[in-house]
């Protein structure tokens, strides 16, 4: 009792602008510490949705034969849902839903021809939406991306990779979940999972690569808008944002610590799906994310540009290399 009275006579001893002050800091180390403790449950502790009975029996990958959606449409496959693979080429299609069988023998895969970079997307588009008519399309993963072959100044940028990253990673985006979300909408159930890019949303620029930046902004902010608008109807709109992962679009060979395989991350990835509207799955990635939003962003610019003109001239000698053989 005595200790009690101390403490009590000692707080009305202090001038209010010290509780005050002492006040604010309390809340601000508790709203920390219940951060902490959700994105330590997140990342750790929270089991993922149970995709086929939450949404539905089928799902839709695109850019499904490399890299990261590939890595997905099996541990789809190993969830127990049906796949309707989307990718350009049709012996890697076939390769890939031949590998996706053997594993999980009761997995019913189809395949669908699409090349998003060409003029006749919008064609292709509606003869995907055709051709799953009638299944029960429960998950969607737009995963069809390009990048530039290496960094460039936007002046370097020519009209092709110009006209195949806005059409391949904006229009190929908004045309698919368009053709695949009134399914969803009749069914009051779905999730769409949309692959963006740390590019957008981590780091404050990143330059010589700024268009590829700017349509993973795009697919960032459309996601955003699609899970306000259909939350309400039973549909969980998601955008992922990894960072480096080991793919042949990122030009990584080997995997790490800090650059999973495209296997890990999509392990990651399926435990997130329906969750928040944006995150990052692999969880050294978000504690990369939570240092660098703690620098300056012109120590950020700065640092990403230094190391974009270094893959600049290493992509300029390897071209010039080429062309001398």
């Amino acid at each position: 009792m005595a200790g009690t009275c101390a403490h009590v006579e000692f707080l009305r001893a202090q001038p209010a602008w010290a509780l005050a002050l002492a006040a604010v800091g309390l809340l601000v180390a508790a709203r920390a510490a219940l951060r902490l403790a959700l994105w330590v449950y997140a990342a750790f502790l929270r089991p993922g949705k149970p995709l086929r009975r939450r949404y539905g029996p089928w799902a839709v990958v695109t850019g499904a034969t490399d890299g990261i959606g590939r890595a997905i449409a099996f541990r789809l496959a190993a969830s127990g849902l049906g796949l309707v693979l989307v990718g350009r080429n049709p012996d890697k299609l076939a390769a890939v839903s031949e590998e996706i069988r053997a594993k999980y023998p009761k997995t019913e895969v189809r395949t669908f021809v699409l090349d998003f970079a060409s003029e006749g997307l919008a064609a292709g588009v509606e003869a995907l939406k055709d051709s799953i008519r009638g299944l029960d399309v429960g998950v969607l993963v737009n995963n069809a991306g390009v990048s530039y072959p290496y960094a460039r100044y936007f002046h370097e940028v020519d009209e092709e990779l110009m006209r195949s990253l806005i059409r391949v990673n904006v229009e190929g985006v908004t045309r698919v979940t368009h053709a695949v979300l009134p399914g969803m909408v009749d069914r009051k159930r779905g999730a769409i999972v949309n692959i963006g890019s740390g590019a957008a949303s981590v780091v404050p620029s990143d330059p010589l690569y700024s268009v590829y930046a700017a349509t993973k902004a795009y697919v960032d902010q459309f996601s955003r808008c699609l899970y306000v608008e259909y939350k309400g109807k039973g549909i969980d709109v998601q955008c992922q944002v990894p960072l480096y992962v080991a793919t042949k679009m990122a030009s990584i060979r080997r995997s790490s610590f800090l650059v999973p395989s495209a296997d890990t991350y999509a392990r990651a990835a399926i435990r997130h799906i329906g969750y928040e509207p944006r995150c990052t799955p692999y969880w050294p990635h978000s504690v990369l994310w939570f240092l660098i939003s703690l620098l300056p962003e012109s120590l950020v610019d700065s640092t990403r540009l230094s190391m974009c003109i270094k893959i600049r001239k290493k992509g300029q000698a390897k071209d010039a290399k080429k062309k001398a053989q």
